[in-house]
């Protein structure tokens, strides 16, 4: 155990950043460190020295073990799911082979172990470095409320410690609720009696575990940074300050539209650029990653787990915000959707990185209306849409000249991660669709409004094979040929949402559109 010396300690204890914190880790303040309680680290290090001193060498065991480190941090049953401890043991009792299982138990969890015993001295160093990261600018760990537009930047070993206490079940949940944060631990992922049919959750398992032993062999050295960003609402007459827009500012936009690029197969996150990557996210950030569903969101926390880390201290997001995440590391493969998805074995990151070690992969979670029906097409809810994309796509260090106008935003500096943004597209697909009832050729157009006033030289989209946008390519050239701007396309969807809510036509956008230019032609 490495405990700091008492100057230090003592102004660890100042900083806002740990005092806020300190409450959702499962350590303990004391005197001069943060510090497992006794019981805990015993337990810790003796699981560290391998099964053969340990007996940690089943399921079973394991989930006695999480028990009493549990019981020694005064963490109460009753918040884990319905038996998830009898789901560990299904899982590496009946569900891998013997094989696995002896290496899991073997190999990764007396590292996950070491690594744990180590998350005092890692937390130690994250807060005294915090503030020399981005110049002065507070990137601590610390619960990133709505509303406060702010940053964190994290080891991938630090990240890696973090989820090691998800999977173990460490993390106090008891306060998180009432500040609007998603369960972070493991437990409902193993809740049984799910686990004993539910091959889409294994398969979620089995990709977290695979992450869990790659990083054991070999810990990553880079960094990943977890952005809130906030479009303040009620600033529209300063000139230096892009605030939350009005319906007047889309429909007097003459920004050209930029290029479109579709694609009818294929998947986000293996465009070979560089572009943001659109996570259709929940308001709740990772969605059902930890419990039951297989959705993009959710498949994407699995395979690039790094973002699970985002979940511990990012409360859900306001109609005005966006999360940014820089830097995470692909570790698997996947096949299928849904019911149907799969782990499909070992995935090696090659992506470069950028002056921050993180690798030059950049997730952009924006929440959509959830099953809106009709009333997706009201004019208050098409404004909410392309303001969400918008709070996401912009490059707010570029517009946001000077301090924010208001004291709703907490961080009065800006911070300049990237200094060719203006190469970075999108790379996107159906965005609030699917599950979510969202009419994908309406939210294909709000989208490219949203990305071409973001300043960013191109959309990439990726259709997933969606029969509604089989002419969204024509459609795109027409529109390209009429050479309309922001403000024009954005009146169109206008106009044609009223006539949608008023059933004067039942016709998709794109047919409707295609017909109103031959109208006036």
């Amino acid at each position: 155990m490495s405990f700091w010396k008492f100057g230090k300690a003592k102004r660890m204890e100042k900083k806002e950043d740990l005092g806020s914190f300190l409450k959702y880790l499962p350590l303990v303040a004391q005197s001069s460190s943060l510090a497992w309680p006794p019981s805990v680290e015993q337990e810790l290090q003796t699981i560290s020295e391998g099964p053969t001193k340990s007996m940690v060498n089943s399921g079973e065991v394991l989930a006695s073990h999480i028990t009493n480190m549990r019981k020694s941090l005064s963490l109460d049953a009753g918040n884990l799911s319905p038996n998830p401890l009898q789901g560990y043991a299904t899982f590496f009792d009946k569900k891998i082979s013997r094989e696995e299982s002896a290496k899991f138990f073997g190999e990764v969890v007396p590292a996950l172990c070491g690594l744990l015993l180590q998350l005092p001295s890692m937390l130690e160093t994250h807060y005294q470095n915090a503030d020399h990261v981005l110049d002065g600018v507070t990137s601590g760990l610390r619960l990133l409320a709505p509303q406060e537009a702010g940053v964190v930047f994290l080891s991938q070993e630090l990240i890696a410690a973090l989820l090691a206490c998800s999977f173990f079940c460490l993390f106090p949940e008891a306060d998180r609720r009432s500040k609007h944060l998603q369960s972070i631990n493991f437990d409902d992922l193993f809740s049984f009696p799910f686990m004993s049919y539910c091959s889409k959750r294994e398969n979620k398992i089995r990709c977290l575990l695979h992450y869990f032993e790659r990083v054991c062999q070999c810990m990553p050295t880079g960094f990943v940074s977890f952005e809130r960003k906030v479009l303040p609402r009620g600033h529209k007459h300063n000139p230096h300050y892009v605030s939350y827009p009005e319906a007047e500012y889309w429909a007097k936009s003459t920004t050209p539209l930029c290029s479109v690029e579709i694609h009818t197969s294929g998947a986000i996150e293996d465009q070979p650029g560089e572009a943001l990557e659109v996570d259709f996210a929940d308001e709740y950030i990772g969605g059902l990653t930890l419990s039951y569903d297989t959705l993009q969101e959710e498949i994407r926390f699995v395979i690039n787990p790094e973002l699970i880390a985002g979940m511990i201290f990012l409360p859900r997001m306001d109609a005005n915000e966006a999360i940014e995440i820089v830097g995470v590391e692909r570790f698997s493969r996947y096949t299928g959707y849904g019911p149907s998805f799969q782990y499909a074995g070992d995935y090696t990151d090659e992506k470069d990185f950028d002056a921050f070690k993180r690798r030059k992969t950049r997730v952009i979670a924006i929440d959509a209306l959830p099953n809106p029906g009709s009333t997706q097409y009201k004019p208050e809810r098409l404004l909410r849409e392309i303001n969400k994309a918008f709070s996401g796509y912009l490059h707010q260090c570029k517009h946001q000249a000077g301090p924010p106008p208001s004291s709703a935003v907490e961080n009065s500096k800006r911070w300049c991660m990237d200094d060719h943004e203006e190469k970075i597209g999108v790379a996107t697909g159906n965005w609030g669709c699917g599950v979510f009832g969202g009419d994908p050729e309406v939210k294909i157009m709000l989208q490219w409004l949203a990305i071409s006033q973001s300043g960013r030289p191109f959309m990439s989209y990726y259709t997933f094979g969606l029969q509604a946008l089989q002419n969204v390519k024509q459609v795109v050239e027409r529109i390209g040929l009429q050479e309309m701007n922001v403000g024009e396309l954005w009146s169109k969807l206008v106009e044609y949402s009223a006539e949608r809510l008023s059933r004067s036509t039942r016709l998709g956008f794109f047919s409707w559109f295609m017909a109103s230019l031959s109208a006036t032609n």
